[in-house]
Parts: structure tokens; C-alpha cells; sequence
């Protein structure tokens, strides 16, 4: 393991035009980029709940990789752990391999977290790559198919035209 990456890592809310993602943007690169250990901890993670609070939280890497769990579910499990607030947006920021080029970047929730973030939080939106800009985008764009099983009531997001 090693620390902090390379020290050159510009912080990507530098692309968001939205204050708010920008806001999100930055909260996931500080969080990632004091906690980075190479193998373990690579992608930072915030969220933001309708009162303005954040909460983070970090990849935490498994030696068996199915065990691994995403920066985006720890900020989730933490939001609920503080607040019953509905939950408005996401942002995560991948931090960079001291071995790789280029810097820190954001990335879009996986698959899973798209499903586990709408079963939570059928209004949230996330804060996207698009080209060079972070922009937000309504998750359930992104996962226009939900998974809806029978655990409980399902909450489908609001369509809008």
C-alpha cells in the first residue's frame, strides 16, 4: 500500500458548472485523495442530503473482489446511519495509481449502486462525466430499467416528459 497518489491530482469539480455538483465534486476528491491507499481505497464518494448535509465514504477493496465495497454504498449506509433526509444527489471521483497518468477524474456509479441509490432514493440524481464537464444527471436516466422486486412498495421515480 502507499499513500497519498501524485501530488499533481487537480481536483475534477473544476469541471462542473453547477456549484452544487461542484460542491459534491470536491467534498468525493478531498475524502479520496487524504484516504487513498493503492489496492484498497481508490474512489471517494458524497452525498447530499435535502437539508444540505454531506455524507462520504470510500471503495473499500476486498482480496476477494465480490466483497469489495463501492465508495458510493459506503456514503449511502452512512447518510442513513445520520439522517432520514431525503437523499438528493451523488458525486464520486476515481483518485489516480501513483503509476498512472493524468489525475483524478469523476466516474458514474456502477450498475449496482444504480440499483441499491434508487431503491433509497428514487429522486436522486448523480453527478456524471459528460465529455470534459461534470454535469448531474437524474440516476434513474441511467437505469431506465429498474430491478423491482417484492421486499417492498416500490418507489419509481418521477418521469418527467
Amino acid at each position: 500500500m502507499s499513500g497519498p497518489g501524485p501530488v499533481d491530482a487537480v481536483n475534477p469539480a473544476v469541471t462542473c458548472a453547477d456549484p452544487q455538483a461542484a460542491r459534491l465534486v470536491a467534498t468525493a476528491y478531498d475524502v479520496i485523495r487524504q484516504r487513498y491507499a493503492e489496492g484498497r481505497h481508490q474512489i471517494g464518494a458524497a452525498i447530499i442530503a435535502a437539508d444540505g448535509k454531506v455524507y462520504c465514504g470510500i471503495h473499500v477493496e476486498a482480496m476477494v473482489g465480490r466483497y469489495s465495497i463501492c465508495a458510493e454504498m459506503a456514503a449511502l449506509a452512512a447518510a442513513r446511519l445520520y439522517t432520514r433526509q431525503p437523499l438528493m444527489a451523488v458525486a464520486a471521483v476515481r483518485y489516480p495509481k501513483p503509476s498512472e497518468a493524468g489525475g483524478a477524474r469523476i466516474v458514474s456509479p456502477c450498475g449496482g449502486c444504480r440499483e441499491v441509490l434508487l431503491d433509497h432514493a428514487p429522486q436522486i440524481q448523480a453527478v456524471v462525466p459528460q465529455g470534459e464537464h461534470g454535469v448531474f444527471a437524474p440516476l434513474h436516466t441511467l437505469l431506465p430499467v429498474k430491478y423491482v422486486g417484492t421486499k417492498w412498495a416500490a418507489q419509481l421515480p418521477t418521469q418527467t416528459p
